[in-house]
C-alpha cells in the first residue's frame, strides 16, 4: 500500500494537516504538492472545521521543492511544474478559514514559503528559516510574494539573494512568524491558538481574514470603503446579533454560521 504524503485528521473543530515525506525532509514533488492542496481544499469546505494546522512528520518541517524534480523538462513542463508548486500561494488566502503553520526543523526555500503563507505561524526555538534557491543556482519567488508583503522589498531582496538561514528568533523579530516556543510546547502552544480561534464566529473570522487580504491589495481610501462594506454584511449577520447579545447577557455566544 502507497504511503499517504500528507494525513488528514479532524479534532475539536480543527483540521490537521500533516506533511509525511519525512525521509525526504517533506520536500515537495508533484503528488506531495497535489495532496497537500487538496487537503487544504476540502478542510475549507468542511463545515466540522473551523481552523486549519499545518504541521510536519519527522524532525523538519519541509526543505522545498527536491531538486531532482527540475530534471528533463521542457520550459513548458516547467511552467506547469512551478504552477503546482506554487498553487498553495493561490489557495490559502483565498480560503475562508485561517491557517496555521507549526514549524520544527528546518523550512527552506519552497518549504519556507509555505509557512510565510499561512495566515499565522508557531515556531520551536531551534526552527530555522531560509530562501536558500539561491545556492543552487535557483530562485525563491514564489515566497517572495508573501514576504515581501511583510518585509518590504529591501529586506526580502537580501534573504532571498543571499539565501542566508535565519533563527525562529530573528524570523519573529521581522513579523515572518507570530510566536516562538520551546520545542517540547510546539504542538501544545499551536493547538491552543487554533483552538482559540475555532472558539470565534466563523463568520467574523472569515470577514477578518477575507478583508485583511483585500485590503492590502488596493488604494488607501479605496480599502477603507472595501472593509465597511465587508464589515456592514457582517452586522447584518444572526451571528453578530448573537455575539453582542452573548456579551450583554454574560454567556458565551452560540455560533451558527449565519
Amino acid at each position: 500500500m502507497e504511503k499517504e504524503l500528507v494525513l488528514v485528521d479532524k479534532k475539536d473543530m480543527i483540521g490537521l494537516i500533516t506533511l509525511n515525506r519525512p525521509e525526504e525532509m517533506n520536500t515537495f514533488n508533484v503528488p506531495f504538492a497535489g495532496a497537500l492542496n487538496e487537503a487544504l481544499r476540502n478542510l475549507d469546505q468542511d463545515d466540522e472545521v473551523r481552523v486549519v494546522v499545518i504541521r510536519a512528520a519527522g524532525k523538519h518541517f519541509s526543505a522545498g521543492i527536491s531538486l531532482p524534480e527540475f530534471k528533463g523538462k521542457s520550459p513548458k513542463e516547467l511552467r506547469e511544474f512551478l504552477g503546482l508548486m506554487d498553487e498553495f500561494y493561490h489557495t490559502i488566502p483565498r480560503m475562508k478559514k485561517p491557517v496555521i503553520a507549526s514549524v520544527k526543523g528546518y523550512a527552506l526555500a519552497n518549504g519556507a514559503g509555505l509557512v510565510f503563507a499561512c495566515d499565522l505561524a508557531v515556531a520551536a526555538e531551534d526552527a530555522k528559516f531560509g530562501t536558500t534557491a539561491i545556492n543552487v543556482g535557483l530562485i525563491c519567488l514564489g515566497p517572495a510574494v508573501p514576504m515581501v508583503r511583510s518585509l518590504g522589498r529591501k529586506k526580502t531582496l537580501e534573504m532571498v539573494l543571499t539565501g542566508d538561514i535565519i533563527s525562529a528568533a530573528e524570523a519573529e523579530r521581522l513579523g515572518l512568524i507570530n510566536k516562538v516556543v520551546p520545542p517540547e510546547e510546539l504542538e501544545a502552544s499551536t493547538l491552543k491558538l487554533a483552538a482559540k480561534l475555532a472558539k470565534k464566529s466563523p463568520l467574523a473570522v472569515q470577514i477578518g481574514k477575507t478583508g485583511i487580504y483585500g485590503m492590502s491589495e488596493v488604494p488607501y481610501h479605496q480599502a477603507l470603503d472595501y472593509v465597511d462594506e465587508l464589515f456592514a454584511s457582517l452586522c447584518a449577520t444572526e451571528d453578530a446579533r448573537e455575539g453582542i447579545e452573548a456579551f450583554q447577557e454574560k454567556r458565551k455566544p452560540v455560533w451558527k454560521g449565519r
